[in-house]
């Protein structure tokens, strides 16, 4: 099959949205398919490289930190991959990208598939004064976008059901990303350590983990606030964002700063390293949609330690990969009783065992399944369409 993909953003952004997009092309290459992308530039200039078409486009900071919206007048790249014909066009992002995502589907009668990667309604803050009213505006927007595609693939249930309570009505199937868990097998770096002023190993420091982005909806200051009971662990967060300097000032205020280490954003390459110097992965978040760092520290041997979300159901086992708290009160009580010597490392051997269906290989099968799928009532229906008007 020739498949098209399309994303607002591309590497060397990371986000779940590139690590999920950038492990299904490199799954349903090695099964054979043609895959090019198409995506967004970083600045106004349009151009084509490595299979990977960039659209010319406009920063949009103000909407949300990062963001870039596509320039207009760019006919003459999108008439490119009409010209290719895709067998499938199959869109990650429901932005700038999908409008010629359903464009190109609809020129060359091809099915249109979206993934759904981002809870809307938890990014509020950004867009709407009253939650009820941004909810009510991201299941509008949401029916919307569905409404053009022949298919959704949800990462999670929690995902598939919020699509049913937003009215969504074409089909939806649950397919987890899955990604190259053999990246995060790697051995404690002791230098690196050193370099970002840990603790070395032999002081009973326990190392509490976050990766990702700094930004409101992460709760990342509930991860500050909870260093004030555990006088034991050094918090390491991984990341940046539009709330680094606020996370910064409260670490002073609350008189943590010696415990809590900004490492700031590192290379793809590096974070299977940053994964290694863990004990165990914690998140206050509860905005994910599947929560691809999870998969990643399970992947690293990193028990969780993270705010209860449905998207936690299929990871953690309480006491064997990790633990689902409810409360700041909770998160305190759990990270100071971690457990240690041989029930850390046995639990770190669970971790990496209930990852082992998150592969990029099984990604691929499923979604190229879901494409055959797709492609068939499609067929059938056209079929059906030219006995009518026989």
């Amino acid at each position: 099959m020739k498949i098209l993909l399309t994303t607002d953003t591309w590497t060397p952004t990371i986000n779940g949205v590139v690590t999920s997009t950038v492990s299904l092309r490199t799954a349903l290459t090695a099964q054979g398919h043609e895959v090019r992308v198409l995506t967004l530039s970083g600045d106004s200039h349009t151009y084509t490289k490595d299979g990977v078409t960039f659209l010319g486009s406009l920063d949009a900071g103000l909407v949300y930190p990062g963001a870039r919206l596509r320039a207009p007048a760019l006919n003459h790249a999108i008439r490119d991959l009409i010209a290719w014909c895709p067998d499938v066009v199959h869109s990650q992002c429901e932005f700038s990208t999908f409008a010629p995502a359903r464009r190109i589907a609809h020129t060359v009668g091809a099915p249109l598939i979206h993934t759904y990667h981002t809870v809307y309604e938890d990014y509020t803050h950004y867009f709407s004064p009253s939650r009820s009213m941004g909810r009510k505006m991201a299941a509008l927007f949401t029916r919307m976008i569905c409404a053009s595609c022949d298919a959704v693939i949800a990462p999670t249930p929690k995902i598939s059901r919020l699509l049913a309570g937003y009215g969504v009505h074409c089909p939806v199937r649950i397919i987890p990303t899955g990604l190259d868990l053999q990246r995060f097998a790697v051995p404690r770096d002791d230098v690196l350590r050193k370099q970002l002023g840990l603790p070395p190993q032999g002081e009973n420091k326990t190392v509490l983990l976050s990766l990702g982005r700094l930004a409101k909806e992460k709760n990342i200051a509930e991860l500050i606030k909870a260093m004030q009971q555990l006088p034991d662990a050094v918090l390491l967060i991984v990341g940046d964002g539009p709330e680094r300097a606020a996370l910064e000032q409260q670490a002073q205020v609350l008189h943590v700063a010696d415990r809590v280490i900004f490492a700031g954003a590192v290379p793809p390459t590096e974070v299977p390293r940053c994964y290694a110097l863990g004990d165990v992965f914690v998140s206050a978040s509860t905005s994910e949609a599947q929560g691809l760092t999870y998969i990643e520290a399970m992947a690293a041997g990193l028990p969780l330690l993270c705010r209860a979300d449905p998207c936690l159901d299929a990871l953690v086992r309480e006491g064997e990969t990790g633990w689902a708290y409810h409360t700041p009160a909770e998160l305190t009580a759990r990270a100071a009783a971690l457990p240690q010597g041989a029930q850390l490392a046995a639990m770190r051997q669970s971790a990496r065992r209930a990852v082992q269906p998150y592969t990029k290989e099984q990604f691929g099968l499923s979604v190229a399944q879901l494409y055959a799928a797709v492609l068939g009532r499609k067929h059938a229906a056209r079929s059906v369409a030219r006995r009518n008007v026989a």
